[in-house]
């Protein structure tokens, strides 16, 4: 056994500890500070570091450690090292941060991570917990970790199947699987990374930083072991320690990174399908949502609109003059977004710039005999570029140039797993070869089977990067359906070809959920369902009622399906659905407010129940009741139908009393609540203690709000709200040019209080008044500003008091007596 100790800054020190440890073992012990602790055992070398103080990373190799290179975590998070104290007897090896320690077997460098509090957060399996090539494929490896019997898992990012992985085994293997099932595995996208929370609410957080195939087993082979089997590549992963679910998620973030904040017309309703077929039926589209009043922010085009279905054409017989089609939209104040796949078609002699200058710079994958691969996709035979070089990537960013002069102001990188027609593999050959041209990594070839996984990703900073340099005024917004994690910081994401059927209504609640743990804030799926039948009224109807509360809301379906607008099915349906687009037009302050939150803390925008209340995974199967539920941030809970389709009356399960009925401000007496599912009614439950401001209602994001600025306040403990206001589409906000601002109520024993917090930077808001709406009140009361009566206004059938108050930009306290 040999060990290695680094550290520039205590060269002396590590040269003394390794003298002595030549007889450390023999009763002997040791004690050192470090930047990294490296111990060799048979061969198998194995490094701990901790670039944050609550994350331990784990390298490790046969014999060498693998490249210190990453396509998620970026090299300056990666340089960093807290200092690790270290201590060593013949039994163990301890390496401790302060927030979080390791100890090692120094006989078979079993691993075991413990939080600063001395509890195991995640230990190896007993048994071979490390194997090399277990395969004997000359390759990969097998990681086993122990898996307590009260631990649950979620993450991978949108699986299929329970919002809990435990039970279940996954592949991380980017595929287009067009009309998935409920069970598909594996789908678009590939992220390693797993939150596990056990039943007393404590939590760990588990990256394994490795682009090739992987399979994850959560006991569903062997029931007390989580099984990670890897294809290739070496062993480097990362352990968050936080104490709670929200500290593993900003811990991930934190490492991945976070996505930039949104433009927020990405926010608002959206309409798209395969395909609108003319410029003036995109028109129509938009005339009509504007016509019938239903709040709308964006058309989508897909590939239809191009030229042979070539990427970076427009098809000039059916869409004539894209750029009045662009003028026109925002004169509706409505967004366009088109769709650009990574496929460009191999086109020689046709004067199609994209393919004869890629040919001219060599930017396409190559096969394995040197050649350019070709494979068939929409616009027939198509080359690809080879985003793992810096150069592809910047020509490929070049190629918007003219959709950014047009005023375009979203783009959509589909089909980028990279998937290919024709292929059993449903994609390109594994031994075709991508040459890695990165700064942070070592220059050389790599074959498909490396790359397959991150090239949806790299496809995606492409495009954001591109856009930004072409406009970099204004954010970007880029669409994907594949990624890797870390692909946040480029991209949304949608869940792909999605079915119309109440099962896939059901899963889109957990797919959503784990994308936004696996830091995907941005997505959505296809409202309706993409393939199959056409959506009944009823599924439509509901669909859009769940996705007014999710992140990315649009409505999307395929080709040669009947037509699922908002509209169809009649004025009913249609009112009913108008009636979710407009409440979620109301919340946009709410919601934008989450979006900054998200850009600063890596917090998802729509989570799971057990975010802010672990302790209700102790409930078992179903989370404590929670497992079809979400939040959309920390202050809504939104409880669907535990059956969809069947109107059976059904248990809604709360974390704790005091919670509001969103849509009647009714208080309810207890943790629990019995629905009776009525087609116009989805529940939403407020939690005791929320200030979420609202705005009156706009037909987009881009109108102006007429009127105060609402604060419904739902007295309880820990009252608090905030808002988060700029312009909406530009960087300004990175110069001070936002406004934030946070209030606070508590309840005192004449009355109440309501506090408002200086404002934070210089943006001046819409509104001129702002209007206090105070929920579960029982009496009139009296309301006071600086020594100044108010007028209050009591509702006794809806129990809220309303009060009507000036602007307020600096510290003031409203007091309500009754």
């Amino acid at each position: 056994m040999s060990y290695r100790f680094s550290s520039a800054r205590r060269l002396a020190c590590a040269l003394i500890a390794t003298t002595a440890l030549s007889g450390a073992f023999a009763g002997g012990a040791f004690a050192a500070s470090l930047d990294h602790y490296t111990v060799t055992k048979n061969g198998v070398t194995l490094d701990i570091s901790a670039p944050r103080a609550d994350i331990i990373r784990v390298r490790a190799g046969d014999p060498a450690l693998p490249e210190d290179a990453s396509w998620a975590v970026a090299q300056a998070v990666r340089a960093q090292h807290v200092p690790l104290n270290v201590t060593a007897t013949a039994d163990a090896i301890t390496v401790s941060t302060g927030e979080a320690s390791v100890r090692i077997d120094p006989n078979t460098l079993a691993v075991t991570v413990y939080d600063k509090a001395g509890h195991v957060v995640l230990a190896d399996a007993r048994g071979a917990a490390l194997q090399f090539d277990p395969d004997h494929l000359g390759q990969g490896f097998r990681l086993r970790k122990a898996m307590p019997i009260d631990a649950h898992y979620f993450g991978l990012g949108d699986k299929t199947g329970p919002l809990d992985r435990r039970n279940q085994a996954f592949t991380n293997w980017n595929t287009d699987n067009f009309g998935f099932g409920v069970a598909t595995d594996p789908l678009y996208k590939s992220i390693p990374f797993v939150l596990g929370v056990d039943e007393k609410g404590q939590s760990f957080g588990f990256f394994m930083d490795n682009t090739w195939r992987s399979t994850f087993d959560f006991g569903k082979t062997e029931p007390d072991a989580l099984d990670i089997n890897v294809q290739g590549g070496g062993v480097d992963y990362y352990v968050m320690t936080g104490a709670t679910p929200a500290d593993i998620v900003q811990d991930y973030t934190y490492l991945t990174g976070k996505p930039p904040l949104t433009p927020e017309w990405a926010l608002g309703f959206q309409q798209s399908h395969w395909s609108y077929m003319t410029q003036a039926e995109a028109k129509g589209i938009a005339d009509r949502l504007r016509a019938d009043r239903i709040p709308s922010d964006a058309i989508w085009l897909d590939i239809d609109y191009q030229d042979k279905l070539r990427p970076f054409t427009v098809n000039k017989d059916t869409f004539p003059d894209l750029p009045k089609l662009v003028a026109d939209l925002k004169a509706e104040n409505m967004h366009l977004v088109v769709i650009t796949d990574l496929h460009i078609a191999a086109a020689p002699n046709a004067g199609y710039a994209p393919y004869d200058e890629g040919m001219k710079k060599d930017i396409f994958v190559h096969k394995a005999d040197g050649s350019t691969f070709v494979g068939p996709v929409w616009p027939g035979a198509a080359v690809f570029p080879d985003f793992s070089r810096t150069a592809a990537r910047d020509w490929w960013g070049e190629q918007y140039s003219d959709f950014v002069k047009m005023g375009v102001s979203g783009f959509w990188n589909d089909m980028n797993e990279p998937s290919v027609f024709n292929t059993p593999t449903k994609t390109m050959p594994l031994d075709n070869i991508h040459r890695i041209e990165e700064p942070g990594f070592t220059t050389r070839n790599a074959t498909h089977a490396e790359m397959h996984n991150v090239f949806g990703m790299l496809n995606t900073e492409a495009t954001y990067d591109g856009v930004l340099k072409l406009d970099p005024d204004q954010r970007p917004f880029v669409m994907t359906r594949a990624s890797y994690a870390g692909g946040q910081k480029f991209a949304a994401t949608w869940t792909g070809d999605n079915s119309s059927s109440w099962a896939h209504l059901q899963l889109s609640v957990s797919q959503l959920v784990n994308l936004g743990l696996s830091g995907f804030a941005y997505a959505g799926d296809d409202i309706g369902g993409f393939a199959g039948d056409q959506p009944s009224p009823e599924l439509l109807t509901r669909w859009i009622e769940v996705g007014a509360f999710n992140p990315i809301f649009r409505d999307h379906y395929q080709k040669d399906k009947p037509a699922q607008e908002v509209w169809v099915n009649g004025a009913d349906q249609e009112a009913i659905r108008r009636q979710y687009i407009d409440e979620r037009y109301r919340l946009m302050p709410y919601i934008y407010s989450l979006a900054d939150e998200n850009s600063r803390t890596g917090l998802p925008i729509m989570r799971p129940v057990f975010m802010d209340y672990p302790k209700v995974v102790a409930g078992g199967d179903h989370l404590g009741g929670t497992d079809g539920y979400f939040m959309l941030g920390a202050d809504l809970l939104i409880a669907p139908p535990t059956t969809w389709e069947s109107p059976a009356p059904y248990k809604v399960s709360l974390p704790g009393v005091g919670w509001y009925d969103y849509w009647s401000g009714e208080k309810l007496a207890s943790d629990s609540t019995m629905e009776t599912p009525k087609l116009d009614r989805l529940p939403v439950f407020v939690r005791p203690g929320a200030i979420i401001p609202k705005q009156p209602l706009t037909q987009s994001t881009g109108e102006t709000p007429v009127g105060s600025l609402t604060l419904d306040i739902y007295p309880g403990d820990d009252c608090h709200g905030v808002i988060y206001q700029d312009d909406g589409v530009s960087f300004a906000y990175k110069a001070g040019h936002f406004l934030r601002q946070s209030f606070t109520c508590k309840m005192t024993a004449s009355g109440l209080s309501v506090d408002f917090a200086a404002r934070e930077g210089d943006y001046k808001p819409w509104w001129t008044g702002v209007t206090l709406l105070i929920h579960g009140q029982d009496a009139a009361a009296k309301a006071m500003l600086k020594g100044k009566a108010l007028k209050a206004d009591f509702d006794a059938s809806a129990h809220v008091l309303r009060i009507d108050l000036p602007d307020q930009a600096k510290a003031a306290t409203v007091t309500v007596q009754r």
